[in-house]
């Protein structure tokens, strides 16, 4: 027994584990690696070569590559600005400090505790970190010879971030929409899964032993939260990107259907919530008619199809699901009847499976008359589900 679970947790970290490591490798991501050690080793080469005291601190043009260094050009060009102006201030700090009373242990401590203080404001972005840094590796390293050092800093650090811009700019990253689509229709076969396993679960013996979607509903919430961060980055990734020029103009189509699905994924997790309270006989839930399992199984089913099918079937399976939902419907308001109560977690399931077709409708089709290109697509994209 102690074997078997030993087993089962390996298996659990390894199930973990592989994403983490499927994402380290990706395509993109290997590319991205190779430029910024292209960048760093040509920022290495040039910062020797570099006029006055610059060449005194090659190390710092390395540094000021790999900061510089982002999978989307404006996040490099932005990420390498704001690092800039961070060192500047930072020098600067520390220069009002050599100005004046000189470095000690003192004037270190306060000039380093007025950087944070600075770096709090927000106008500097990711250079933030660098304002209380610049000022103490003046004062520590610079020290009598503060001036040349914060020359050959900043100098050499600019060196890095342009090496960096002009490799992300000559070697361009892929646009990150393709990559973002994927997901977001990976996304919406798992919603179509999870209500797949609530529809299997209801027909099992009850209380089911099925509780895996009980477990997973709790995962759809961050889900959504990772596909809208995926999405905004495929946007920063089209920004001034030679690669993108001849690719599609927008991502709102991605957008309205990530929007539709956050929405669907919220009404399954209601389905979940008020079934999962039923089967654990929570304090809060209501107990489900015997009579109204098979509907609402099929019902669950029913928009599942709808939710993971063919786009070129929408009309058909939506047609298939309203009538599944209808039928759940006709059964609550019999057996509430029949029963003199309202048919609880019945009653709750077909109201959000409800809203879930209202999302899902198909857009109406275009008159015959009306040029092919002003014809609006279906709401719900997609590929093939899965099975």
């Amino acid at each position: 027994m102690r074997a078997q679970r030993i087993e089962g947790r390996m298996r659990s970290s390894l199930s973990a584990i592989r994403p983490s490591v499927r994402g380290a490798v990706t395509r993109a991501r290997l590319l991205f690696a190779a430029k910024t050690a292209l960048a760093v080793g040509i920022a290495w080469l040039i910062a020797p070569h570099m006029p006055g005291v610059a060449d005194e601190y090659p190390y710092y043009a390395p540094f000021g590559a790999l900061i510089s260094m982002y999978p989307t050009l404006m996040s490099s060009f932005r990420s390498g600005l704001q690092t800039l102006l961070g060192l500047a201030v930072g020098i600067g700090l520390a220069t009002l400090v050599v100005l004046t009373v000189g470095p000690s242990l003192w004037s270190i401590a306060a000039v380093v505790g007025v950087g944070v203080i600075v770096s709090g404001t927000g106008w500097f972005g990711i250079g933030r970190e660098y304002i209380p840094m610049a000022a103490l590796f003046v004062l520590i390293i610079g020290g009598a010879d503060a001036e040349d050092y914060s020359l050959g800093y900043v100098t050499q650090t600019a060196v890095g971030v342009i090496v960096g811009l002009a490799v992300n700019l000559i070697i361009p990253p892929a646009p990150l929409v393709s990559e973002a689509a994927a997901r977001i229709d990976a996304f919406q076969q798992r919603l179509a899964a999870h209500l797949d396993d609530i529809a299997a679960a209801l027909t099992e013996k009850w209380p089911p032993e099925r509780d895996g979607w009980m477990q997973d509903a709790g995962a759809l919430a961050e889900t959504s939260r990772s596909l809208s961060d995926a999405l905004a980055e495929a946007d920063e990734s089209r920004r001034g990107n030679p690669r993108a020029w001849r690719g599609r103009a927008d991502t709102s189509d991605e957008h309205a259907k990530l929007e539709a699905l956050v929405e669907v994924a919220h009404q399954i997790r209601d389905v979940s919530g008020c079934l999962s309270d039923t089967i654990n006989e929570r304090p809060s839930a209501f107990p489900l008619d015997p009579e109204l399992v098979e509907p609402l199984s099929d019902a669950c089913r029913a928009v599942a199809d709808l939710l993971g099918g063919d786009p070129e079937e929408i009309g058909e399976l939506h047609a298939r699901a309203s009538e599944a939902v209808d039928r759940l419907y006709r059964a609550v308001h019999a057996r509430s009847i029949e029963m003199d109560a309202v048919a609880g977690p019945g009653v709750l399931s077909a109201m959000h499976l409800q809203r879930i077709l209202g999302m899902l409708e198909p857009a109406p089709a275009a008159d015959e008359d009306e040029p092919a290109d002003q014809a609006g697509d279906p709401p719900q994209a997609g590929g093939q589900r899965s099975e």
